[in-house]
């Protein structure tokens, strides 16, 4: 099992491009959580990074979100808002996508912020 970072302080694109080299070549699947602003990055799905976040760091549901990032696409095409773990009626989220623009926002803020 390939090991799953939590990204408090900001690493590099390449960095972030090494990650998804071990895995998917060309993406990395990231879990955001948007009130601790950290992400979970480099697992096989977004539910492990999930877990990982929830069992260490007392994430809560409401604020984690599923992304994937495509290292090498430009910064404003990279982010691809997909994840079952999105799927929160509960939390007015009916769809695998982040259908709120203010999450989506504060989730692009958190990524902008945590990779340079």
């Amino acid at each position: 099992m390939l090991k799953i970072y939590i990204i408090k302080k900001p690493i590099t694109r390449l960095r972030l491009k090494e990650i998804a080299e071990e895995r998917f070549g060309d993406l990395v699947k990231v879990v955001v959580d948007i009130r601790k602003e950290v992400m979970a990055v480099g697992g096989e799905l977004h539910a492990d990074e999930e877990v990982l976040l929830s069992e260490n760091y007392d994430s809560k549901r409401e604020d984690t979100w599923g992304i994937n990032i495509y290292v090498d696409k430009p910064r404003d095409e990279m982010i691809e808002f997909d994840s079952v773990i999105n799927i929160k009626p509960s939390y007015q989220n009916r769809t695998r996508n982040v259908e709120n623009p203010e999450i989506k926002k504060k989730i692009i803020e958190i990524v902008d912020k945590l990779i340079l």
